[in-house]
């Protein structure tokens, strides 16, 4: 069974930084275009960054220069790092892999919650 679970989540001030990650099990994601959701309470979800099996990335504008999205095929998990980390950032974030031949196959994570507060 494809699963994909991020990990990584948790609390930190304004400011400070947080390392997600994203581990496939059977299917292997050098084959998809991986990207990060957000969603916050309210809110619809958001595409934050993708990446392509070739490596080519993509950034919201409201995260560009503080998310690096990044993928080691050979550990097969992808990572969101984000730094500068500011309130707004808060919400349940989702890794989403599509595959890259295949549109139709694609799977989500089940979400790991980042709050940003003082």
């Amino acid at each position: 069974q494809v699963q994909l679970v991020e990990s990584g989540g948790g609390l930190v001030q304004p400011g400070g930084s947080l390392r997600l990650s994203c581990a496939a099990s059977v299917m292997r994601i050098s084959l998809y275009n991986m990207e990060w959701y957000r969603q916050a309470p309210g809110k619809q979800r958001e595409l934050v960054a993708s990446i392509t099996p070739s490596g080519s990335t993509n950034y919201a504008e409201s995260v560009k220069g503080r998310f690096t999205i990044s993928r080691d095929n050979g550990k097969n998990t992808m990572y969101l790092q984000m730094n500068s980390l500011k309130s707004e950032d808060t919400a349940t974030y989702y890794c989403y892999g599509v595959n890259a031949k295949r549109p139709g196959v694609a799977y989500w994570g089940q979400g790991t919650q980042v709050s940003v507060s003082s």
